[in-house]
């Protein structure tokens, strides 16, 4: 005869069930504290006997709340809670340094840390940084985030004791370069790194290079860099680099980009907003035959012919982002390079760019795969546009539109056309009212429709400028009373 005991199964199922009762059962009631207590006794000669790993199993399955619940039971589940923990977020201020050695001896498994601080706040020093990398050294991720009193020396040191971090994400940091050659230098499976606002790396920094990195580096982020430069003999070396994503850092990337497009040739995914490229830059990039996502974002600089010349050659583009940001240098003549050349597109984005009825219905007669498209502050898309896209575009499944001049009208024609799509979102259209709405939703009653007509927001606005007038009403009135007693009191 089998016992309860004999299978592993059961006990799983029954360990189980005690977790969901400590988790769950109300702390309120003393009958129910009674009930807890029969239940873990009567389950208790089973629990003894489920191996640790069971027992771990089952806490990946709970929320941080619940875990800490769990881990006040006992002792053995206190100890397996913490061995079981791969990921801890820690508030890194000062006071916590002689907090260290408790915290990792209870988290001796953590291979995912985030160390954060406010701004207001003393941050952990070199010290600190050097004993967690001690206690941590299978560490495959780690996140910094608004360290003030971090230098090179002990970023140096951590880099040496954690050679086997795969993830590497620093925003609002006082390090310098030095850093970031230490840890390219000593950290070869490194294949993540973003690097956001480092205060360090200045005018006249030292290059910084791939490192033993080289060839493990798949993606670079790069945002608020007043020197981001200085980051190109990385960007060149890390040969096997897939996806590179650089928002307002400065310098002058057209003379950058053509050295990487020679080295670099993977490149699978590039965001650029708001840097100094133009359509030599463009030029460059079309080199990059594997491309499949373009993100061009609020870079006047660029014109249709560069987008042409990009659309021309990475025919493998899936998914493009624009954001004219209302210089009207991209258009109907770029566009339609994109839908001659790119016919492989599934997620089209116009932001503050001014497409027609050409190239709008070139895009949804040629790209027979386009699933998702966002029109946003457009002023040449309407009621005539919208239909253009409802005839021809069948494969469409979300639309979004945005601050256009579109109508009631154009949504009617919704009613019958793209018969795969499942949602519409409507921002700030003035001339789509809450009835179109609910006829389009009537006659397509499996579509998913959000209108937001941005009225309410004017209101408020409204509300506001009309309290702020009154204010400044009484204050004037406010100043002439009190002059008038001053002078009064002069007088006398």
């Amino acid at each position: 005869m089998v016992s309860f005991a004999d299978d592993p199964a059961t006990i799983f199922i029954l360990l189980a069930f005690v977790v969901v009762v400590v988790v769950f059962s109300p702390m309120q009631s003393e009958e129910a504290e009674e009930l807890d207590r029969s239940i873990m006794d009567g389950l208790s000669g089973f629990i003894s006997v489920l191996p640790d790993e069971y027992l771990a199993c089952i806490f990946q399955f709970l929320s941080l709340g619940n875990r800490k619940r769990c881990s006040l039971v006992c002792r053995r589940w206190l100890r397996t809670e913490g061995q079981s923990r791969h990921r801890l977020s820690l508030n890194a201020q000062s006071d916590m340094q002689h907090l260290i050695h408790f915290i990792f001896s209870r988290f001796d498994a953590v291979t995912k840390l985030a160390l954060k601080c406010d701004r207001s706040s003393v941050s952990i020093a070199d010290e600190s940084l050097v004993l967690i990398s001690e206690r941590c050294q299978n560490l495959n991720r780690l996140k910094l985030r608004t360290w003030c009193d971090l230098t090179d020396a002990g970023m140096s040191t951590f880099s040496k004791n954690c050679r086997g971090l795969k993830k590497l994400l620093c925003g609002s940091c006082t390090f310098g370069a030095k850093s970031m050659n230490a840890m390219l230098d000593h950290c070869p499976a490194l294949e993540e790194l973003s690097v956001k606002r480092i205060r360090g790396i200045i005018v006249g920094a030292e290059p910084i290079g791939p490192g033993v990195a080289a060839t493990a580096l798949k993606t670079i982020f790069m945002k608020e860099l007043y020197n981001g430069q200085c980051f190109g003999p990385l960007i060149i070396g890390a040969k096997n680099l897939k996806s590179l994503k650089l928002f307002r850092c400065s310098g002058d990337w057209d003379k950058l980009f053509p050295l990487i497009v020679d080295r670099v040739t993977g490149i699978v995914e590039i965001h650029m907003e708001r840097i100094q490229i133009s359509d030599i830059g463009l030029e460059a990039l079309s080199n990059c035959s594997n491309l499949e996502i373009l993100h061009l974002v609020k870079a006047p600089e660029c014109t249709n012919a560069g987008l042409g010349v990009v659309a021309g050659k990475c025919k493998l583009l899936r998914k493009l982002h624009i954001d004219g940001w209302k210089a009207n240098r991209i258009g109907d003549q770029g566009l339609i390079v994109v839908a001659n050349s790119c016919l492989n597109l599934q997620e089209l984005v116009f932001i503050g760019v001014n497409p027609t009825n050409i190239s709008l219905g070139m895009l949804a007669s040629n790209c027979q795969n386009l699933e998702r498209l966002t029109l946003c502050g457009s002023d040449t898309v309407g009621d005539a546009e919208i239909s253009c896209i409802a005839a021809i575009c069948i494969a469409l499944k979300k639309l979004c539109i945005k601050s256009c001049p579109v109508s009631d009208y154009g949504m009617e024609a919704l009613a019958s056309g793209c018969p795969n799509l499942i949602k519409v979102k409507v921002n700030k259209c003035r001339g789509v009212t809450s009835e179109g709405v609910e006829w389009l939703r009537s006659s397509r009653g499996s579509l998913v429709i959000n209108l937001d007509t941005g009225e309410q927001l004017d209101v408020v606005l409204v509300n506001i400028w009309c309290f702020g007038s009154l204010l400044l009403v009484l204050f004037v009135r406010f100043v002439i009373l009190l002059l008038q007693i001053i002078d009064g009191l002069i007088l006398k």
